[in-house]
């Protein structure tokens, strides 16, 4: 039966029926309709979809998040394409509407992550699926220590040095840890003049590969700080992924 269903960005796509044909954009998302317990309606995902590794190995792949295939995701038919607004361009989308219908998340909070979860589960047929999963991550959430506040960069480049600020879902991640980011800028500034010191330094996994010379380095320019590599996926990816997050903190402190 045909319906109409809303995005995190508030638009209205109309699918005819439960999806059978699902191209997702999106790695974090692709894990969840993995988790969701879809398998085979998913027909087409990203060269980033690294999880579950047996999709990556199996399922066609449409290009990147940022440089999407447009013509491989209209020859794989879809009835439903999955994307991110951070994630994916304008361009690619539009292309992409004319193909199939687009539902979009919108992601900067803890809150917007679960609710995603939730819409999508309804509009695959998984309420009950991901009612469980949004359950199972409140539950972890729950078990996250109080800490005193310790002050944080978040570093996702170098040269330049980009961190994660305000606006992102880092951001969000660091405060549910019990941080204070040192960022007060949106989204995803070079760094600037401090005027407080941190008290720990973060080198993400993603997308820069910080390795050991960089910590020297970064240690060298805060020599109070405490350097720490960090699992970027943790931080960063929203979606069933979520629900190691809070053990993977308590451990980090």
């Amino acid at each position: 039966m045909a319906r109409e269903v809303t995005d995190q960005m508030n638009r209205t796509i109309r699918l005819e029926g439960i999806p059978r044909r699902i191209v997702s954009l999106v790695p974090s998302q692709t894990e969840l309709l993995y988790d969701l317990g879809l398998n085979e309606e998913v027909v087409g995902i990203t060269k980033f979809c690294i999880y579950p590794e047996e999709w990556f190995k199996s399922k066609n792949r449409v290009g990147g998040t940022k440089q999407v295939n447009i013509e491989k995701v209209k020859a794989l038919q879809p009835d439903l394409i999955i994307g991110n607004k951070e994630e994916n361009t304008v361009e690619d989308i539009e292309a992409l509407e004319k193909i199939a219908p687009v539902w979009m998340s919108d992601i900067y909070t803890y809150e917007d992550a679960l609710e995603m979860i939730s819409l999508l589960g309804n509009v695959l047929g998984k309420e009950n699926e991901s009612t469980t999963i949004c359950a199972g991550i409140e539950l972890e959430f729950k078990k996250l220590p109080v800490v005193d506040s310790k002050k944080v960069l978040y570093f996702i480049w170098k040269d330049p040095d980009y961190l994660a600020g305000k606006s992102t879902f880092i951001d969000a991640m660091i405060s549910k840890a019990g941080f204070e980011n040192l960022c007060k800028d949106d989204r995803y500034p070079e760094l600037k003049e401090l005027t407080e010191n941190p008290d720990f330094i973060f080198l993400s996994s993603e997308p820069y590969p910080f390795k050991k010379e960089h910590a020297e380095e970064f240690q060298n320019r805060f020599p109070e700080a405490q350097i720490v590599f960090v699992d970027g996926e943790l931080f960063s990816w929203y979606g069933s992924r979520m629900k190691f997050f809070p053990n993977y903190v308590s451990e980090l402190i």
